[in-house]
């Protein structure tokens, strides 16, 4: 009798310790700001601005963050910057950013790169001041792809955040 009772309790156990290991962690940061930086950018998540035509966080569904870059290394002739999350159980990462209501996403693409560029080199910081990320999402990618100039190769940086 005590043996089904050891043997059950141990189970039992068990089965608590590997539910609490297997449960699923949100992205959130515990301390805002957060940084990384390599020889050529530095990519900041902190606190979401706050205005009446912002986005709030929504419990349960989403917070909100901002994001700065700043261009630390050579001057660059074109830059973009792409933000995307994952989301559980899927390969597929969801982008943060899309295209304005009735506009094409190309359009004017490459003019926008290199004014963003030109903005950066000019010691300016791209600055998102209110971006939504899904609480189901355990991680923050930016992706920056630039060109060293006009007929160069195009370069990307990947800066991953994650749950801890």
């Amino acid at each position: 009798m005590i043996k089904k009772y050891s043997i059950s309790i141990c189970t039992l156990l068990l089965l608590l310790v590997a539910a609490t290991s297997l449960e699923a962690k949100a992205l959130t940061f515990d301390e805002l700001p957060v940084k990384q930086s390599s020889k050529q950018w530095s990519v900041q998540i902190g606190e979401a601005e706050k205005g009446k035509d912002l986005a709030k966080p929504v419990k349960g569904k989403f917070h909100t963050y901002s994001i700065d870059v700043n261009n630390i290394g050579k001057d660059v002739y074109s830059v973009e910057i792409n933000m995307f999350r994952n989301e559980p159980n899927s390969k597929t990462k969801y982008s943060l950013f899309g295209c304005p209501d009735g506009q094409e996403c190309n359009e004017n693409h490459y003019e926008m790169a290199k004014s963003l560029a030109k903005q950066m080199n000019n010691g300016n910081s791209y600055h998102g001041a209110n971006f939504l990320m899904a609480e189901i999402a355990t991680e923050l990618e930016v992706e920056i792809v630039w060109t060293q100039d006009k007929h160069g190769r195009p370069l990307k940086e990947t800066f991953t955040f994650t749950a801890e």
